[in-house]
């Protein structure tokens, strides 16, 4: 299989879509990484397996409607293996393995049939050091975007998954693209005042358009950065308890149309107004573990 992606919003041909079929049992507090999930335990509104496990095979029908080839993960038992954006990301024709958590890495076992489908020399695994997952690496053409955290407290801070180090690999990699670093809001007790990605705060659509939410980033030079990148007039602002039910996070499936979530009646609306189709379907168990449309994708081939 030869991979293709260098943007967010070219035709989607070919991704990887997360499963929750092997979830295992409800988790404790103590095994959780993201502020929603803790949220919902403490309520009493975790999300049930059957009903994430039906939200995805309706995301996976709405995917497939659309003419997009899409692959599973191998089965990992008693793993969250929902959020497959997380685990590896594509850049132009390389596949990056994440290192993701601790807790997390038995998700990677997911990708073991896949990844020998590939080109060995396309396989890209970063040093212990780097630290990263695919919710935080956006692609537009000559850019990659990359979202870290940089602090002192990085590895007491959960929320924080993509460290500077692995932003400099990225960028010597990548010698002749721009590489853009935007550090990131973390919390592991408020998710408004979390992004635990960047995709949760930011997000390219269209061909020329954003989705951002000023409050995700800790310097506001980012996001001064991507308005003047843009253009105020192709930016739809949203705040920070917008972010927290991830409006950001909906997937581009081509430059003209978008899978997005029924609830998300502003961002529905803004993008139709720029002439932008909205598939609309209802993931709201998943959003509860802190991931939405983008995190559950993992795409491959854009045309």
């Amino acid at each position: 299989m030869k991979l293709k992606v260098y943007d967010e919003t070219s035709t989607l041909k070919s991704v990887i879509l997360g499963n929750a079929s092997n979830l295992g049992n409800k988790p404790k507090i103590s095994q959780t990484y993201d502020p929603s999930s803790i949220i919902h335990l403490k309520k009493g509104t975790y999300p049930l397996k059957k009903d994430l496990v039906n939200e995805l095979k309706l995301y996976k029908k709405t995917l497939e409607d659309n003419k997009i080839k899409v692959l599973g993960l191998d089965k990992v038992k008693d793993c969250n293996q929902i959020y497959a954006r997380d685990i590896g990301f594509v850049i132009e024709d390389f596949f990056f393995v994440s290192n993701i958590l601790p807790l997390r890495e038995n998700e990677i076992i997911g990708l073991n049939t896949f990844l020998k489908k590939i080109d060995k020399t396309k396989i890209v695994r970063l040093p212990s050091n780097c630290h990263i997952e695919g919710g935080d690496v956006i692609l537009d053409n000559e850019y990659v975007f990359i979202g870290y955290y940089n602090k002192t407290d990085y590895k007491k801070q959960i929320t924080a998954r993509t460290n500077y180090k692995a932003v400099k690999f990225i960028e010597n990699f990548f010698p002749k693209k721009k590489i853009k670093g935007f550090e990131l809001k973390k919390s592991i007790n408020n998710p408004k005042n979390n992004a635990l990605h960047l995709d949760c705060c930011f997000q390219p659509v269209g061909k020329s358009l954003a989705v951002v939410c000023m409050d995700g980033f800790l310097n506001k030079s980012d996001y001064d950065w991507i308005v003047n990148y843009y253009g105020k007039n192709n930016i739809l602002n949203i705040n920070s308890e917008e972010m927290s039910l991830m409006m950001c996070n909906f997937l581009s499936i081509s430059p003209n149309k978008v899978i997005s979530d029924s609830r998300f009646k502003k961002v529905n609306k803004w993008l139709t107004s720029k002439g932008i189709e909205s598939i609309e379907i209802d993931l709201g168990e998943i959003s509860k573990q802190g991931g939405l449309f983008r995190c559950t994708t993992l795409p491959l081939i854009r045309k």
